[in-house]
């Protein structure tokens, strides 16, 4: 009997792929959304649109980080817990990318959310005179949260590795 609820359990991890390739997915949505941003600054600055070249920048530089940690994930996460990735020769260069474990994938997610806060907290500050002080107080409180708690993830992660 405990045999079998082992290989069940091991089995199990497989119920984790169908959620690595809504990830894939999710990744695709993020380009596709990536263009259509682009393609609307284009547009915007043929057509003397008046454009907040900064703005829409930091907006898909938002999206990029976003994808980043889409692909750091869903490859590390597939690695970790469902199966080995084997790659060929031409491939083996991104290995590093299934190669993090828990701890790194933490932190590099989380200095991702902080990044991702710093830059929403910028293009908030572009457009001041329109958001609430209280509104304000709440964005840099978050996204000293988000500092702090990246901090706290880097300290634990090198204690664990000494």
């Amino acid at each position: 009997m405990e045999r079998l609820i082992e290989r069940i359990l091991l089995a199990s991890r497989w119920l984790l792929a169908p959620l690595y390739l809504g990830l894939a997915f999710v990744l695709l949505v993020e380009v596709v959304e990536f263009f259509l941003n682009l393609i609307h600054l284009v547009r915007a600055e043929i057509s003397g649109e008046e454009v907040h070249i900064t703005l829409t920048a930091l907006s898909l530089l938002d999206l990029v980080l976003v994808a980043n940690l889409i692909v750091m994930v869903m490859l590390s996460g597939y690695e970790n817990f469902v199966a080995k990735i084997t790659l060929d020769a031409t491939h083996e260069a991104l290995s590093r990318l299934t190669k993090l474990g828990i701890g790194s994938l933490k932190v590099k997610i989380m200095a991702s959310v902080a990044v991702i806060s710093g830059i929403d907290l910028l293009e908030q500050f572009f457009t001041i005179e329109q958001v609430s002080n209280e509104k304000l107080i709440w964005l840099v409180a978050l996204h000293a949260t988000f500092v702090a708690t990246t901090l706290l993830f880097v300290v634990v992660d090198r204690l664990a590795e000494h």
